[in-house]
């Protein structure tokens, strides 16, 4: 067998375990395996490629050495982070993916080798996503980490960007056109490339990451799938496709979550301070801890539902502590996942995954919603807009038309939250001033703690 058929052979047999990975991924019974069927394609196919790559030894040292910090670094990196801080963390390691094809295709635009115009403008247009992806995804990661705490907006920003858009595209057909362009061009085209991806993401509010991280991971997959081409790499083109494939599939599904279009979504600047409308009606009433755990104890049947604010509590062990009390007694129990809840697609399935809630308890939008009707309490951590009946009811509201969970049909509703201010997209919550809901106020793992010790007086 030729070095070229073993090379393609193994090529074929990690694009098959990524394929197969992926599927895995898409349970949460199987997913930990899935990731490793991947990981072991990704590792066959670095493997293979640097072995017969015809390297000289500067560049095989060069390549390892980049290999092991790099590697080193995710290892160490990946055993520290927290489980709240996931969302920050693959926002950067898919930007990282971004800017890995946008160096390929810069590392060809200024070799000046390109056999054609067809090959130049695979390499372009693969630049282009990479580098939108990589700094788009930098910002993403600036914003939830808290170092950009403020969206930037301002009159004519839609006409900046397609100015941007308009320069980098014109640039490109230079490049093409001249076959060996200056230097000048090619750094212009990559640094307007970045430009525009931080001039896209900047606008957008924190309540729309779910859906820009998606949409990142759909550009990094394709630009690698691009530079796949120029490189004539068939794992790289298989695994870019699948990654993009994927990732353009989860952020239809999560635009359809907020009902809405994916340009609203990049254009409309909503998702930070979105307009409250008339506010909610009715008062928000407080609850004391012992009240609301005595509500708890005695109920048949709890749903809670998780959000980001359980997550910045990291109070997710404490409250499925409280739900193994009310399961003791007998209390039938679920958790309510919207999909767009937290900062990432699934952060509240990783979530409640790492504190060992069972998968059979955890229920998606479309299973669970039909059973709030018969809930004697909704429990609320940290949530808002994916419970709010103005999605529903009120026509003036942004959100309206946007599928929620429906919190406000149980029987009596127990919203944990900090304070009475709205939530992350600025919008006042009309489920707050209902008569059957009772506000317990504090942080998420503070107030689970008071549940687990008032659960437990309850006798």
């Amino acid at each position: 067998m030729s070095a070229g058929t073993l090379v393609q052979l193994s090529y074929l047999i990690a694009a098959a375990l990524f394929i197969l990975g992926l599927k895995r991924m898409s349970s949460p019974v199987t997913a930990v395996s899935g990731v490793r069927w991947a990981g072991l394609g990704m590792l066959l196919a670095t493997v293979v490629t640097i072995v017969f790559m015809g390297a000289s030894r500067l560049d095989l040292i060069l390549v390892l050495t980049a290999a092991l910090v790099g590697g080193g670094l995710a290892w160490v990196s990946g055993k520290r982070v927290a489980m709240t801080d996931m969302p920050q963390m693959i926002a950067l390691y898919n930007g990282m993916g971004g800017g890995a094809a946008g160096a390929i295709a810069a590392v060809e635009l200024y070799r000046g080798e390109s056999p054609n115009a067809t090959h130049l403008t695979i390499a372009l247009i693969g630049g282009f996503i990479g580098s939108v992806s990589f700094s788009g995804s930098l910002i993403a990661f600036g914003k939830l980490q808290g170092l950009i705490t403020k969206s930037v907006r301002f009159g004519g920003q839609k006409l900046v960007n397609l100015a941007i858009l308009i320069a980098t595209l014109a640039l490109g057909a230079m490049i093409v056109a001249q076959s060996q362009a200056a230097t000048p061009v090619i750094s212009g085209f990559f640094v307007l490339a970045l430009l525009l991806g931080v001039a896209m993401t900047l606008p957008i509010g924190g309540a729309d990451m779910p859906v820009v991280i998606s949409l990142y991971n759909a550009l990094t997959g394709l630009a690698v799938g691009f530079e796949g081409f120029v490189l004539d790499n068939a794992a790289m083109i298989i695994a870019g496709t699948v990654v993009g494939a994927a990732g353009t599939l989860l952020t239809q599904l999560m635009a359809k979550a907020m009902n809405r279009s994916l340009g609203n979504v990049l254009f409309a600047n909503f998702g930070e301070t979105g307009a409250a409308g008339a506010g909610p009606a009715g008062t928000q009433k407080p609850i004391e801890a012992s009240d609301a755990g005595v509500m708890l104890a005695f109920s048949q049947k709890v749903i809670v539902v998780p959000g980001y604010g359980m997550a910045v509590a990291q109070a997710q062990h404490k409250v499925w502590e409280l739900c193994q009390l009310l399961l003791e007694r007998g209390v039938q129990v679920r958790f309510a996942i919207h999909p767009v809840a937290g900062r990432m697609p699934g952060h509240m399935n990783v979530l409640l995954a790492e504190a060992g809630v069972p998968y059979e308890l955890i229920a998606d939008l479309d299973e669970i919603n039909a059973e709030f009707e018969t809930a004697d309490v909704a429990l609320i951590i940290g949530a808002n807009d994916v419970v709010n009946p103005d999605a529903r009811n009120n026509r003036q509201s942004p959100i309206y038309g946007m599928p929620i969970l429906n919190a406000d049909k149980a029987k009596n509703v127990i919203v944990i939250k900090r304070g009475q201010g709205q939530g992350f997209s600025g919008i006042d919550n009309a489920l707050f001033g209902l008569d059957q809901t009772r506000m317990l106020y504090g942080d998420a793992q503070s107030a689970a703690s008071q549940l687990i010790h008032a659960v437990k007086a309850a006798g």
